[in-house]
Parts: structure tokens; C-alpha cells; sequence
């Protein structure tokens, strides 16, 4: 029985689709990035950001994007936070865990009737809305005449599923402890509620 949901947002150029360690992408989308290779398409839910891979290859493609890959600031990071506090609101979504990286962010939601896809869409819409409202949007130098600002966050999503209450406890560390393993300080979400298991 699915217990809840590991949203992995990456932000835009942090894990592209032919990246040497794998994807979960099926196509490469963009020209420039598509010559380098196809996408590198995987089936397991298991990390693979420590696979052996050539690092160089993987510099060469993100030196191929159209715009630099996004760096959130702690700033932008504590905006995103916002939009996923109100998208948790909105939609009446449970956070049981929250770690924002400076290049990507995990989400451990309880189980919820909505489609994972719409929740996903949801959250990151109202990510970028509270990066818009607080005039700290990444990608607003590279505006378009039209007026339209290029999406801080990759196309697509990943999201394990928990489907245990072994999983939720490992899933749950695993999101918080994120942030120290890379060297940050451990980050407390006042939107994160406990789980209350079955």
C-alpha cells in the first residue's frame, strides 16, 4: 500500500536527460544537448547521483543549455519554500519532510487522493509564483520580449513512492539529513508535519 510520495524537484540543468549516470527521461528534448548523446533512460527508483560516470561529460552538456543551470540562493530557497507551504494549503497536501538544495529540492508528501502529476504541477507553480512575487526569480534576466520568464525547474519530476512504514522512516532521514551531508545547516520547515502512520 502506497504510504506517500518522494518528490525530487531538480532545477533547471541540475540532472539532465542523457546525464552518464542515468535518467528517467525517455528523449532528449533540446538540440544542442540531444548531440551529445540520448537520453539515458533508467527504471530503478534507487539513487544513482553516485554512479561511476566520466564528471567532464557531463560538464560538456551543461555547458550546451540554452541558459546557465539555476543556483538557488538561501533567499530563493526560503520563497520556494513559501509556494510549497501554499500549495500544501491549497491542496490540503501533507509535508512530512522538506530539504531545499541549491540545485534541487525533496518533498515527502503523504499519500493523497490527487494525481501525483497535478500535486507535482501544483507545487512548482506555486514555487515560481512566490520567486516571481518576491522579485527573485533566477531565470528573469533571460525574459523573452513577449514578457514570458523561462521555468526555474527541469520539465519532469522523480517520485518514489513509500510504500512502508520501514521506507517512510528511511525516506523521512533521508530528506533531512540532506542538506548536512552536503555541508548545510539543517533546515526546519514550520509547513512540515509529523507522520502519523497507518
Amino acid at each position: 500500500m502506497i504510504l506517500g510520495y518522494h518528490f525530487i524537484f531538480s532545477a533547471y540543468g541540475f540532472w539532465l536527460p542523457n546525464d552518464p549516470r542515468g535518467s528517467w527521461s525517455e528523449v532528449v528534448r533540446e538540440y544542442e544537448i540531444a548531440c551529445l548523446g540520448p537520453a539515458t533512460k533508467v527504471t530503478t527508483t534507487r539513487s544513482v547521483a553516485a554512479s561511476k560516470h566520466d564528471y567532464r561529460e557531463r560538464l560538456a552538456a551543461k555547458k550546451a543549455l540554452r541558459y546557465p543551470p539555476v543556483r538557488f540562493t538561501g533567499q530563493q530557497a526560503k520563497e520556494i519554500g513559501k509556494g510549497f507551504a501554499i500549495a500544501c494549503g491549497e491542496g490540503n497536501y501533507r509535508a512530512l519532510a522538506f530539504a531545499m538544495m541549491p540545485d534541487h529540492a525533496h518533498l515527502l508528501l503523504e499519500r493523497h487522493p490527487r494525481r501525483i502529476d497535478l500535486i507535482a504541477s501544483h507545487l512548482k507553480a506555486k514555487a515560481t509564483k512566490a520567486l516571481n512575487d518576491a522579485g527573485l526569480h533566477p531565470m528573469a534576466a533571460f525574459k523573452s520580449p513577449g514578457g514570458r520568464i523561462p521555468s526555474p525547474w527541469a520539465r519532469k519530476y522523480w517520485c518514489p513512492f513509500v510504500d512502508s512504514e520501514r521506507q517512510m522512516e528511511v525516506a523521512i532521514r533521508y530528506v533531512e539529513d540532506n542538506p548536512v551531508k552536503a555541508g548545510l545547516k539543517p533546515q526546519c520547515w514550520s509547513f512540515v508535519k509529523p507522520y502519523r502512520g497507518r
